[in-house]
């Protein structure tokens, strides 16, 4: 394990020990396998997705070690042969997947995780909490940072979600354009920049509004925002003003109207001479409220609740299916479910994103077996993770940042629509 990190083995279903022991019974839990990690579908009416969690997922198979405490668990979950089995247990495998902050779309083979049986099926459950949260969270944040342009996007959701989704939700927001956030593990834990600097409650704590904002800008200078919507949000201004100056900082609304409430203030602000002086808006802002903010003077957005939740998708719906095992011969064999809802198509999948002359992505290629020979349009999205046990896809963050700006402007405009729609790219599937 990662050094003090806690073992990650046990987040995860009680089926997935329950098949290794029955395949350790039979005989074929040894075999070697595929599996594979996809999309069926996007969240309804969504034109795009986005990879998020790879690092994640990365740390979590490193840390995934039966220890004493774990084995103690399950004791009364497996037999004793299985014990022994995940008491030894270390992923001796390959993955290769998309990198994190590239877009998906249905059927994008996101991850391919080649091992035993045995080995690859107890990480099924890890793999799809880490990748169907954190690019849910991904997704929804890129519409977010889409149409807020040059604007800056500031995560705070910390409070709306669970303690270790936040730092997860930052992370994942980061990676797709947000500026900062709100969240010290995530600063900590993975270098995401972080801003804040007061609540309602500061200004309430003082005797009067004029008292705090002193407080506040002889702590922290004349740069910070002040919250100016506890009382009266012109008279805040004004003390705002008078208190720290032109050089004040930022203001930031948190209720009302803000389109109107920000033309109003940006009004008064130029009119005291505080022409530098930014408007940040928070209050439950989504995509859609960001997108009809555009017009107004707003300089930032805050945005908590919905990015948490993934604007309404708060999963992405990620399945983890065996596509390819060795028969007895130990010749390699495609295997998938059939079903008329829930349809998987077996073989090891290469992916590829064809693109125009332009370079505008043209269509989301899947096939199996070899990739056709690059003629120069056909960029390869699977990229190794893990070579025989051993992690190597670790990247900087700001690496997965980079990728997601420079792959989202690939995309055809109609990726920047977020009435509801068709994926903007149609995955083609190419046969052996």
């Amino acid at each position: 394990m990662t050094h003090g990190a806690a073992s990650t083995a046990l987040l995860t279903d009680h089926y997935e020990l329950t098949m290794l022991q029955a395949s350790l019974e039979s005989g074929t839990a040894h075999r070697r396998s595929v599996f594979e990690l996809f999309p069926r579908r996007l969240p309804d009416g969504r034109r795009y997705g986005v990879v998020a969690g790879v690092g994640r997922a990365l740390d979590a198979i490193e840390d995934f070690r039966f220890d004493e405490a774990a084995l103690a668990v399950l004791r009364d979950v497996v037999d004793a042969r299985t014990l022994d089995w995940l008491a030894d247990y270390r992923f001796t495998g390959d993955m290769w997947g998309y990198a994190e902050g590239e877009m998906y779309f249905p059927y994008s083979p996101l991850l391919v995780v080649e091992a035993s049986f045995a080995e690859a099926v107890v990480l099924e459950t890890l793999l799809l909490s880490i990748y169907n949260h954190d690019s849910a969270i991904a997704s929804a944040a890129s519409r977010m940072t889409q149409v807020a342009g040059e604007r800056p996007c500031i995560e705070m959701g910390s409070r709306r979600t669970h303690e270790e989704a936040a730092v997860a939700s930052a992370r994942a927001a980061y990676i797709c354009g947000f500026a900062s956030s709100s969240n010290l593990a995530a600063r900590q834990r993975y270098g995401v920049p972080t801003n804040g600097t007061s609540a309602h409650s500061f200004t309430l704590l003082h005797d009067s509004e004029e008292e705090a904002f002193r407080a506040q800008v002889t702590s922290l200078g004349t740069g910070t925002t002040l919250l100016v919507d506890t009382y009266d949000i012109a008279e805040a201004v004004r003390l705002g003003v008078e208190v720290a100056g032109t050089a004040l900082g930022a203001v930031r609304i948190d209720s009302g109207d803000l389109g109107v409430l920000a033309y109003q203030v940006r009004e008064q602000l130029d009119g005291l001479g505080a022409t530098g002086t930014r408007i940040i808006v928070t209050s439950d802002l989504d995509e859609f409220a960001i997108a009809g903010l555009a017009a107004a003077p707003v300089d930032g957005y805050g945005v908590g609740t919905q990015l948490v939740v993934g604007s309404g998708h708060p999963t992405c719906g990620f399945v983890y299916k065996l596509v390819s095992r060795a028969d007895d011969a130990g010749t390699m064999i495609d295997v998938a479910k059939k079903s008329t809802d829930k349809i998987s198509i077996g073989g090891r999948k290469f992916a590829l994103r064809r693109r125009d002359a332009q370079g505008v992505a043209e269509s989301e290629v899947v096939g199996i077996g070899e990739p056709p020979v690059d003629d120069g349009d056909d960029r390869p999205l699977l990229v190794p993770l893990v070579r025989a046990g051993e992690i190597v896809g670790r990247e900087p963050l700001e690496a997965a940042r980079e990728r997601h700006r420079v792959t989202r402007a690939e995309l055809p405009l109609a990726a920047q629509q977020l009435s509801k729609g068709s994926p903007v790219l149609e995955t083609l599937h190419l046969e052996a």
